[in-house]
């Protein structure tokens, strides 16, 4: 802020005239102003934190790697991705030297849809298998993460995050989900899903490529 001083001068038998001196600065307001940039500049910089979308996908076989392990076909569940937001789902393997074809079944990305057979499973007697949902496990962690905000627990978040992995490491009975997209999808489509996984707390999911088998399947499946 600048100020100009002014000030008079007295001189016998003369006329009163203004001295001016030369134009000052105040720097105090620009510090406080500094201040507070500084502080709102911290503050908006912890809190929008980069959000980040966990996908897992399968690491490419490298010469002199042990075979992967069989994954059970009972705890194995496709889900595929078609045009026109439409989603399929079917459990076991598809091959086509080992006939009967499992079924392909048709739901959406409601909450009664894919979500619940993700948490409840369900039965193809196409092929007898029984696929158990991921309900065990989804309730484990809800408790321990109610518990949380009740204060009956009281771990870091760090600590916690680690528990919850441990709880899926030691999970053995929930689904194995492998997801599969064509070649129209949305990507909007595939956040869906993969925000289902989250929402459901499966613990093993891949998104992989979809075989010609299965687009067979789909050229015949439901609208």
């Amino acid at each position: 802020m600048g100020e100009i001083i002014q000030e008079e001068s007295h001189k016998k038998g003369g006329k009163r005239k203004a001295k001016k001196h030369s134009t000052r600065i105040d720097m105090t307001p620009m510090v406080d102003l500094m201040c507070l940039l500084i502080t709102f500049f911290m503050l908006t910089t912890a809190f929008s934190k980069p959000k980040v979308m966990e996908i897992t996908m399968p690491e490419p076989p490298k010469p002199g790697d042990p075979p992967p392990p069989s994954v059970p076909a009972f705890r194995t569940l496709n889900i595929i991705l078609a045009d026109n937001d439409r989603i399929y789902y079917y459990v076991g393997i598809a091959n086509p030297k080992k006939p009967p074809l499992p079924q392909l079944f048709k739901t959406d990305f409601s909450k009664n849809g894919i979500r619940k057979i993700l948490l409840l499973g369900f039965e193809d007697k196409t092929v007898g298998l029984k696929l158990s949902g991921n309900r065990e496990l989804f309730t484990k962690i809800a408790e321990y993460r109610e518990k949380r905000l009740k204060g009956q627990i009281v771990d870091a978040d760090s600590i916690a995050n680690k528990k919850i992995r441990e709880f899926k490491k030691q999970d053995r009975k929930g689904p194995i989900v492998l997801i599969k997209a064509g070649d129209k999808v949305k990507y909007k489509n595939i956040v869906d899903i993969v925000d289902e996984m989250a929402i459901t707390n499966i613990a093993s999911y891949a998104i992989v490529d979809i075989n010609f088998v299965e687009l067979d399947m789909l050229k015949t499946a439901p609208k």
